[in-house]
């Protein structure tokens, strides 16, 4: 069964999350207290709702309990954030993924349980979608005319095998630029050498063939 997400504040960076997951096949719930911003995403994801999320009852009413990830990205409202996360960190959301406006605000935000806080300016809205579907995605940069760049670790499925026997081009249209070792970028890796746990690999492609590869290798 596929996660389901929610993203709460659906401002610049909330609805590029929401729109960027949708458009990878997953359910969305997008929730703010602004109709107008309801009623824009509301063709761009699974449902739209104009709810208040320090409203307790409110979001039990719309069975956000029942969410595997919830993405915080209220906007300037630090209290409403915080608020809002403490709720659902009562609920018991397995996954919650918070935006920060700062370091203070960060530190709070880990101590009352966020499993995740994010920077708007250092994480783009995409570039989180990748790392909520696929735990192994370390990086993900976007280049231009499609492309982009996935840093990932090397997932089970493929320690103690060789490039050549992943044929990650034949198989996914993908490209392993590089491998990095314990820190260490070897960025002409031999076919025959066999990928360890420690390994971390850097691949380019198409961001189509892209995702099919990170959700192969989510599983």
């Amino acid at each position: 069964m596929k996660q389901q997400f929610a993203v709460i504040g659906i401002g610049r960076f909330g609805s590029s999350v929401a729109k960027s997951l949708h458009a990878f096949g997953y359910e969305v719930l997008a929730i703010d207290s602004n109709e107008q911003r309801v009623q824009n995403i509301s063709t761009f994801v699974t449902q739209a709702v104009q709810a208040d999320s320090t409203d307790e009852e409110a979001l039990r009413t719309l069975g956000i309990d029942r969410f595997d990830v919830v993405v915080v990205a209220i906007g300037m409202n630090i209290q409403a954030s915080i608020l809002t996360s403490l709720i659902l960190k009562d609920m018991g959301i397995p996954k919650l993924i918070v935006k920060a406006q700062n370091d203070l605000q960060a530190k709070v935000l880990s101590k009352i349980g966020a499993d995740k806080v994010v920077f708007p300016e250092r994480d783009m809205g995409n570039r989180v979608a990748h790392h909520l579907i696929s735990p192994n995605v370390m990086d993900y940069v976007e280049l231009s005319d499609g492309y982009s760049i996935v840093e990932m670790k090397a997932p089970p499925q493929m320690i103690g095998k060789s490039l050549k026997q992943l044929n990650i081009r034949a198989k996914y249209n993908c490209n392993v630029m590089a491998v990095k070792t314990n820190g260490v970028m070897n960025i002409t890796p031999s076919a025959d050498a066999l990928i360890r746990v420690t390994d971390t690999l850097v691949i380019v492609g198409k961001n189509e063939h892209l995702l099919k590869f990170e959700k192969m290798f989510a599983r």
